[in-house]
């Protein structure tokens, strides 16, 4: 195999899947690095104490949080990256998300490229990847020049119940826009249906590959082109560059062991936000001594990953939902009557397993139902995702020290985050739901305080200026001339909603700008 390429792409997630897709069609030569192999399809797969409880498919890295104390980052290294076990949640930014917001706590900034530049990527974004949803029912959601390209993913009659009864006391509750390979009528999922809606979706890998994640949808397809290949078990581990520092003139790589060297006209990474973020930092060198592309210092900061909580909210009315994540309210992502800052999205995940209750061992739950086994508390809950926006912070951020990685977090945004909470609360007991809601840990198989990077973002944000960012504008490295980045590492801001399709689309538009620099 030749050790010579036009592209090399480092990681096979959203952002790297994607472009290795878009590049396909160009006739280049192309090489996609994967330091994980394909995520293993077996009944472990569905298995909530494989998957949530003893984290069976997580990467095995060891990191320290501030103070020093380990942790497991909640990091998948197979082929299809994070999106392995996302839960297809396929959101637009909203429109006010691209300008400067302001928040209690400070200002999220605004981005140099707007949401008008976005839009037809969204759009491309949704049909690649088989979007479900509805346009018009979130009175949060951006124009879009195109309705979403498959029908809203039906609620079955629980959900459908909840929906009705938020709708009644005045709020609007729409579909979640998810990325799935579903066919169904109102009986189901089809014969021919890859998704057979399950109950094991959101978080768990998809046995029968009905999920529409970066794997089945980009990767595969690209790598059936004669003119791309894919190396799995590849680890990174530095960047080299020409003498003056502009060029990077060699990938260094251990596969099974062996230092294996590639070479590209150019060079895309796509690790992930933290990842990425660490193989610059790797890639220090004389005339990078800070870390590659790290003249402005910013290389590792500035990381947001949402104040995220998981939420059992817990009836004496059963819920025999099987496939529960259908259903999410914006109505409080803007603010509220007593609150004139943003506070951000709900959204129903999926239904938790007795194996998942059992492991948290909730006393509160506990109390409620002494005498139910934990997979009847499972059956009583409704499950909730609460996610409010993480202000970017230079301090905030990951780095080496000693040669371990450490991820250096103070959190913002806990007060909107506990008023979002209670607004669901109250939400639930004005339609008689019991409003207990009890805060579930054990999510991708660890407390989402720290170990949650799942919507790990902006360590290497973009920007016109090289002194206050480290990519240009179309997310090539100020300071390396065929260098590019095309995960979540350019964001500027998060949002408060899903970032996998602001990756799938940025990879689109920055294709564009290598389809055109390519020739």
């Amino acid at each position: 195999m030749s050790n010579d390429w036009d592209v090399i792409i480092i990681g096979s997630g959203p952002g790297g899947g994607t472009m290795a897709l878009e590049l396909a069609a160009t006739g280049k030569r192309i090489l996609l690095l994967e330091r994980g192999d394909y995520l293993k399809r077996e009944r472990a797969n569905w298995s909530s104490q494989a998957v949530f409880v003893d984290g069976k498919y997580q990467c095995p890295d060891v990191w320290s949080d501030r103070a020093g104390n380990e942790f497991h980052p909640g990091l998948h290294y197979v082929v299809g990256g994070n999106s392995k076990v996302y839960g297809g949640s396929l959101y637009r930014l909203r429109e006010r998300d691209f300008g400067a917001l302001q928040h209690e706590e400070g200002v999220s900034p605004a981005w140099e490229v707007g949401y008008d530049v976005f839009e037809p990527y969204y759009t491309r974004a949704e049909t690649l990847f088989h979007v479900h949803g509805l346009r018009g029912a979130d009175p949060t959601e951006p124009w879009a020049s195109a309705p979403y390209p498959h029908p809203p993913v039906r609620h079955e009659p629980r959900i459908q119940e909840l929906n009705d009864s938020l709708t009644r006391i005045g709020h609007h509750p729409y579909p979640q826009p998810l990325a799935i390979l579903l066919d169904e009528d109102e009986h189901g999922a089809k014969p021919y249906s890859p998704c057979i809606r399950c109950d094991a979706f959101d978080g768990f890998p998809c046995l029968t590959n009905g999920k529409a994640d970066a794997q089945v949808i980009a990767v595969d397809p690209a790598i059936a082109h004669a003119n791309v290949t894919m190396l799995t078990g590849a680890y990174v581990e530095r960047l080299e560059t020409d003498a003056a520092g502009r060029t990077v003139t060699a990938v260094h790589v251990t596969r099974a062991g062996v230092a294996e060297v590639y070479r590209a006209d150019l060079i895309v990474v796509a690790c992930g936000a933290l990842s990425s973020a660490l193989l610059m930092l790797r890639s220090a060198s004389d005339t990078h001594p800070n870390g590659l592309a790290n003249g402005s210092g910013l290389v590792g900061r500035n990381y947001m990953r949402h104040n995220n909580s998981a939420f059992m909210a817990v009836s004496l009315a059963p819920n025999d939902t099987v496939f529960q994540k259908t259903l999410a309210l914006s109505d409080f992502y803007f603010g509220a009557d007593d609150y004139e800052f943003p506070l951000g999205e709900i959204q129903m995940i999926g239904k938790s397993h007795g194996d998942q209750v059992k492991a948290e061992a909730l006393p509160a739950l506990l109390s409620w139902f002494p005498d139910r086994p934990f997979e009847e508390l499972a059956r009583h809950s409704l499950d909730f995702w609460v996610m409010t926006e993480d202000l970017p912070r230079p301090e905030n951020r990951i780095a080496y020290r000693d040669g371990k990685v450490v991820l250096d977090v103070v959190p913002t945004g806990d007060k909107p985050h506990r008023m979002l909470r209670h607004k669901l609360e109250g939400l639930l007991s004005k339609i008689d739901a019991h409003p207990h809601l009890l805060p579930r840990s054990l999510y991708l198989g660890k407390d989402v305080a720290i170990g949650g990077t799942a919507h790990q973002a902006g360590t290497m944000v973009f920007g016109s200026d090289p002194a206050t960012s480290v990519l240009d504008l179309d997310c090539r490295a100020h300071e390396v001339d065929n260098l590019y980045c095309v995960d979540a590492g350019f964001f500027p801001s998060i949002g408060a909603v899903n970032p996998t399709l602001t990756i799938i689309a940025n990879a689109m538009r920055v294709a564009d700008h290598l389809k055109a620099r390519l020739g």
